[in-house]
């Protein structure tokens, strides 16, 4: 869906290339993820993709067809955008703001009606509700998902969201990662992502993207780049307590066995390792009862340990 061919970028007076060579594949329907420091070359991979930035060498490629090909202002409205101040337009309400680009592309008015409501239940804010409401009368997570709403509105094939969490408080921050990879993992949509949040990543991406000045250090599933760092700058980077990280993405219901719970605590089988491990150490129990199954289960420690431990 995506690739980078050989792609490199230099910005005036700079000492290195900002972007150095790099090849990628992105896949029809996944979230690629990129991350790495501050001034790794995220950002601009990112904006070469509708041409926000164009690269010195090497070729981006949409569909197999080179973007440099492609009328820029045709390629950005068939692109969503989401980035970290999430741009609204202030003088324009929510409807306003989510129906820019269907406005752009010549939508009747009547489309356009129905899809900013559609598109407004979509990312679990009421139409009646917010319909007419301006920016500055929403919180910092009711922008960030009109954004979101406003991106998809078009139903593009292809998402880019650039630090698009980095505005919005810690609370409403987990919250929208998981609520926005949900609907993205629905829709299909093919996602880059950039963040410096390792744990945006994690829970985030299909496939995660770790940069170092300008150049790919590893791509690898989250699971993979936590269990298998490829050289000391990824293992530092990923940080000390990888194994909770890996954790993280998996739930109770795939280790759990068929036993007797008793009178354990109980977890659902979407409940996170890492989740069902703070109940464990926290309760002083040695297991856990699964629900959500139709036979009696159970989540042991032995098996969170061993789940920590496995190689991949």
């Amino acid at each position: 869906m995506i690739r980078f061919e050989g792609v490199s970028r230099r910005f005036a007076g700079a000492e290195r290339p900002a972007v150095d060579g790099i090849d990628l594949d992105i896949a029809a329907g996944t979230t690629c993820v990129l991350i790495g420091p501050s001034g790794c070359g995220k950002s601009t991979t990112l904006r070469m993709v509708n041409r926000l930035v164009e690269p010195d060498a090497g070729r981006v490629l949409l569909d197999g067809r080179d973007v440099a090909e492609v009328d820029p202002v045709r390629l950005r409205r068939g692109i969503g955008y989401v980035l970290q101040g999430i741009g609204l337009f202030p003088h324009r309400n929510v409807a306003e703001n989510v129906a820019t680009v269907p406005r752009l592309l010549g939508w009747t008015r009547a489309r356009i009606a129905d899809r900013v409501d559609e598109m407004l239940d979509l990312v679990g804010l009421d139409p009646d509700a917010y319909r007419q409401r301006r920016p500055d009368e929403l919180s910092g997570g009711q922008r960030q998902r009109v954004g979101v709403a406003r991106a998809l509105a078009a139903d593009p094939d292809v998402l880019l969201m650039d630090e698009p969490f980095g505005a919005v408080d810690p609370v409403a921050r987990d919250r929208l990662q998981e609520e926005v990879g949900e609907i993205l993992r629905r829709l299909k949509k093919t996602v880059i992502i950039v963040t410096h949040d390792i744990d945006e990543a994690m829970r985030m991406g299909d496939r995660v993207v770790l940069m170092r000045e300008g150049r790919i250090v590893q791509a690898d599933t989250p699971d993979r780049l936590l269990a298998a760092p490829a050289d000391r700058f990824v293992e530092s980077f990923v940080g000390e307590d990888r194994a909770l990280r890996r954790l993280a993405l998996s739930q109770a219901g795939a280790i759990a066995v068929p036993g007797d719970p008793g009178d354990a605590p109980g977890v659902t089988a979407e409940t996170s390792l890492k989740d069902a491990l703070a109940l464990l150490l926290s309760s002083g129990a040695d297991h856990l009862a699964v629900t959500g199954s139709d036979a009696p289960a159970i989540l042991t420690l032995a098996a969170i340990r061993d789940a920590a431990s496995r190689r991949v």
